[in-house]
């Protein structure tokens, strides 16, 4: 891989991750476009450190609390000491949980669709379908942003089902962050809350997928070149601004408006194949 296709895959990687467009999606159709069909493991797999590495950095405040949280509830329960309280009354520690609840569908249906990745994953067709449905998807949700003026209790079947909706966004061409913002939004709540939650629980999604892929790319031979870290940089920092720009639309209510993207560029892909 050059350093320039290094860059620019990096930059798709880094702002494709939190705008609502399917990174994956775009990662298939840039390597498609330079003509890249061997397995670049180590790549995909340090380009989405870059990205995880952005959400770290925008939410440092909100996982530090989580953390304090869950390791005051750990020395108090290995203490034998009443934590009941702390369930019922700590939000930190009630996130916490329900970023755990939300992961395990998303680990099932992720290690269900992985043995599938060899099609998933080649496919111009299934991308060019599957982005016209995020488009879809963000288009509805324009009809949600204002849920916030009912209460809705934000609890385990919320978190289970927009778990399954990130689990679903294995596919590329679904948009991770607009399926799960979306779906959250859908069972009620606020536009703020779902943002948060959103990309709070693609931490341990990408983690999980990232160690689940070691293995491969070390028996695939561990190589890391100067393209690869310029790659990581450039998702980084694009995963920044790009995060940093959605969460803006998201709380102005503008979500939707990369929806006719999503439908154009789908169907510009399906009409490269037809024709």
């Amino acid at each position: 891989m050059e350093y320039h296709q290094g860059i620019i895959l990096g930059i798709i990687q880094g702002l494709t991750e939190f705008l609502p467009v399917s990174s994956s999606g775009h990662l298939v159709l840039g390597q498609i476009f330079f003509g890249i069909t061997q397995s670049q493991l180590t790549f995909d797999i340090s380009v989405h450190v870059g990205t995880l590495l952005a959400v770290l950095v925008v939410y440092f405040s909100d996982i530090s609390a989580m953390l304090s949280s869950l390791f005051g509830f750990f020395l108090k329960a290995v203490a034998f000491k009443p934590v009941s309280h702390l369930i019922k009354e700590d939000k930190n520690l009630q996130l916490a949980g329900l970023i755990v609840i939300g992961s395990i569908p998303t680990a099932i249906i992720g290690l269900i669709l992985k043995q599938f990745e060899h099609i998933l994953f080649t496919s111009e067709l299934l991308v060019g379908v599957m982005l016209i449905l995020t488009g879809t998807i963000l288009w509805v949700s324009r009809n949600y942003y204002y849920s916030e003026n009912i209460k809705h209790r934000f609890g385990i079947k919320k978190a289970f089902f927009i778990g399954i909706s990130q689990g679903i966004a294995v596919i590329p061409g679904i948009s991770r962050s607009g399926t799960t913002i979306a779906v959250g939004m859908f069972l009620g709540l606020d536009r703020h809350t779902a943002a948060k939650f959103s990309f709070l629980l693609s931490i341990p999604a990408i983690l999980g997928a990232q160690v689940l892929s070691i293995k491969d790319m070390i028996n695939g031979g561990l190589i890391i070149d100067p393209v690869i870290i310029y790659a990581t940089i450039a998702s980084f920092i694009t995963g920044l601004v790009a995060l940093k720009i959605l969460l803006t639309l998201v709380h102005s209510g503008r979500f939707h408006l990369f929806a006719p993207y999503c439908w154009l560029i789908g169907s510009l892909v399906l009409l490269s194949k037809i024709f």
